[in-house]
């Protein structure tokens, strides 16, 4: 037994007896840290990302590659890090989409800021609805922006076709905070609704996302 395996022993126990809750959050990372470090004290890492973040969360929603900069922190540490709140965010929006109703740019915007929370480069998704708003599927549908030479509207096109959607919505991130729509926003819009309308499909809005706020643009009567 090595000189540490007591010790990860009885806070694995505390763990499953009583949860996180009693757990101050340095030790709550101690723990996390031991399934990607084996043979290593991880309190003092577990310090030490505190003290770099200044908070648990921030540490969880630090780059992989800003992370491997800590002592001890390699790269599988950093992708166990990392991987914590994508798979719980990924878990709750599964169960979210099961019944999820998007007929109003208020519950459209409120899906997508939980859908873009922790993306920190620009992202593109397409929700694909029923006829009564029922959320179909949410598509990923690239990365790099939504400039009107990066929009595939093939791959928009086919997604509608294969969901049998009724309407979409449009929607994608400003990591740089603001949320107003760009004039490249508005031209790839126009085209999306072109070729959906060829299709018989409908464009109920294109969502800009940035900083827990959104920008509906059909709201701002861009899309009437």
């Amino acid at each position: 037994m090595g000189i540490h395996d007591g010790h990860r022993d009885k806070m694995r126990r505390r763990f499953l007896s009583g949860g996180l809750e009693p757990f101050a959050d340095h030790e709550a990372l101690e723990l996390l840290l031991y399934y990607a470090i084996p043979r290593r004290d991880t309190n003092p890492i577990a310090h030490a990302l505190l003290e770099r973040y200044g908070s648990l969360s921030a540490v969880l929603s630090a780059p992989a590659e800003d992370l491997e900069k800590v002592e001890g922190i390699g790269r599988s540490a950093a992708v166990l890090i990392k991987l914590v709140p994508r798979l719980y965010q990924k878990a709750r929006l599964a169960d979210a989409a099961q019944e999820t109703v998007l007929n109003s740019s208020e519950r459209a915007g409120a899906y997508l800021i939980e859908r873009f929370s922790g993306e920190t480069h620009e992202v593109v998704y397409l929700l694909c609805l029923d006829r009564k708003g029922k959320l179909l599927s949410c598509k990923r549908m690239g990365e790099g922006g939504i400039a009107s030479a990066g929009l595939d509207i093939r791959k928009l096109l086919e997604t509608a076709l294969l969901t049998s959607a009724s309407a979409v919505i449009l929607s994608h991130n400003h990591p740089s905070g603001v949320a107003l729509p760009s004039a490249d926003d508005f031209t790839a819009t126009e085209r999306a609704k072109t070729a959906l309308e060829s299709i018989g499909v409908q464009l109920a809005d294109h969502i800009v996302v940035a900083d827990g706020d959104f920008v509906s643009m059909a709201d701002s009567g861009y899309l009437g």
